[in-house]
């Protein structure tokens, strides 16, 4: 019998399994098609989304889940689920403090959730598992913003076809802005890019083939914003780049091929302090990293390739993305000394443990023992409070993550060693390795209700690797 543990288990090693191909039969082993050479398709950016309607509070939006053939590769069409038919979705601009109301109906075969993760958002509007759109109905989801400017981004989350329905695209980008960030004249307009990360296995017909047994090293066709491997056209300036890993599982570990530092500035929740120079930056499912690169430094025709050194790495996804620098431009963006203050930690009054494992008897993933069951709450949270989490990461096989919906925290240290970097920032998801514990502090002062907390390698968590906590008035 195919137990869970043995699914997720066999795709880490390579096994073969069954294929859902975006509304096609894939055929089991057969071929699959075959990527143009790297950097030979142009990037493409998702559009900006525009409202239906403004009021002198809100932005009012309308988006319909849909499926829709694509190219994801030159000269073949590819069925995706798409947020607008698009792939990926399309991006929301928000500001800090105005009101944002989104209206999705479901225009699929399937139960839809949408989840805006990173947000603020009451409970209610958070994209609970079991709170779903049902096919042909429609859901409006009201974001109130009242947070710093961040990149975050919205996903299906419907249990047990999260993980399905994000690989066959439901996902975009959702960009919040505010006045501080404005005042410091950081890379804007077309030098302020998304580059939404991820992977993808197409069947010999060109579809998207998911399976619960694929590990990274099937999904070997690396895109960016939905697109293989492309390339970049960059003018002789500095440029913003959002770094965003929606991948279901693959990690990454980003570089510039010729070694160069690329300069930290945000994080998952907003700014850092001041920016980090880093030669690599490491992402995990689901977190975002901006960086500034300044092109000026190049001459005209040099040719930058971002690469991903990550240990799971082969071939055909070490590449990711090229720039090709072009002439120097006027440049009146700046790259400040100090971004954002962080404020002093409160003390904490609770320290809880969570361990991430799988089941030994039934080989489901778990948290503290236990699969996801919508009707119980695993932790009650006083409004309020400083809480400090240690997260164990028990399981020997796989690395894990770790997203809190509803809040940012900050990560303290993983295993006694202090973070840096983008991991020193505010967080909402953060990488956890076997056999690592990460201690990370809350403040759980935004809303009351019921959240959720799990891996985001999205096979695990539509297993069962969530649990529920609530925050009490």
């Amino acid at each position: 019998m195919l137990t869970r543990r043995s699914a997720i288990r066999l795709g880490a090693l390579g096994g073969a399994g069954l294929l859902l191909s975006g509304g096609r039969a894939a055929a089991g082993t057969a071929p699959a098609v075959t990527p143009p050479a790297p950097f030979t398709v142009p990037l493409s950016v998702p559009p900006v989304l525009r409202p239906v309607r403004r009021t002198l509070t809100s932005d009012v939006y309308a988006l319909t889940m849909k499926e829709a053939d694509v190219e994801i590769l030159p000269g073949v069409t590819t069925r995706v689920r798409g947020y607008g038919g698009l792939f990926p979705g399309p991006t929301i601009r928000a500001r800090a403090d105005r009101t944002t109301v989104v209206t999705h109906t479901n225009g699929l075969t399937v139960p839809a959730s949408v989840h805006l993760h990173g947000g603020h958002t009451p409970s209610a509007d958070d994209g609970q598992p079991m709170d779903m759109v049902m096919p042909g109905g429609r859901r409006t989801y009201t974001y109130p913003n009242q947070q710093v400017a961040s990149t975050l981004w919205y996903h299906d989350h419907a249990h047990h076809t999260e993980a399905e329905s994000v690989f066959l695209g439901l996902a975009g980008t959702y960009l919040l802005s505010d006045a501080w960030e404005d005042c410091l004249r950081l890379p804007s307009g077309d030098q302020d890019v998304v580059l939404m990360l991820r992977d993808v296995k197409l069947d010999e017909q060109g579809g998207i083939a998911f399976s619960m047994l694929d590990g990274s090293a099937e999904r070997d066709i690396l895109l960016v914003n939905g697109r293989p491997q492309p390339y970049m056209k960059v003018s002789g300036r500095k440029y913003r780049l959002r770094l965003l890993n929606s991948s279901n599982g693959r990690h990454y570990l980003l570089g510039l091929d010729n070694g160069d530092a690329l300069t930290q500035i945000a994080s998952d929740g907003g700014l850092l302090p001041a920016p980090v120079p880093a030669t690599t930056v490491a992402l995990s499912p689901g977190e975002r990293v901006d960086v500034v690169v300044d092109f000026a430094r190049y001459a005209e025709g040099t040719r930058l390739v971002l690469t991903n050194t990550d240990p799971e790495a082969v071939d055909r996804t070490r590449d990711v993305l090229r720039f090709d620098v072009g002439a120097p431009e006027p440049d009146d963006s700046l790259l400040p000394d100090r971004l954002r203050p962080l404020p002093a930690l409160g003390a904490a009054t609770v320290t809880r443990d969570v361990v991430l494992d799988f089941d030994p008897v039934s080989g489901d993933p778990t948290i503290d023992g236990k699969v996801y069951d919508p009707d119980r709450v695993d932790t009650q949270v006083a409004f309020g409070a400083d809480e400090i989490w240690r997260v164990y990461n028990k399981d020997v096989t796989f690395r894990h993550n770790f997203h809190v919906h509803g809040v940012h925290f900050r990560v303290l240290d993983r295993d006694g060693t202090p973070v840096s970097g983008h991991e020193a920032g505010w967080k909402d998801t953060v990488a956890i390795p076997n056999g690592s514990t990460v201690r990370l502090q809350a403040r759980f002062d935004r809303h009351t209700g019921r959240y959720l907390y799990h891996c985001h390698m999205l096979e695990h968590s539509s297993m069962g690797m969530m649990a529920q906590y609530e925050v009490l008035s």
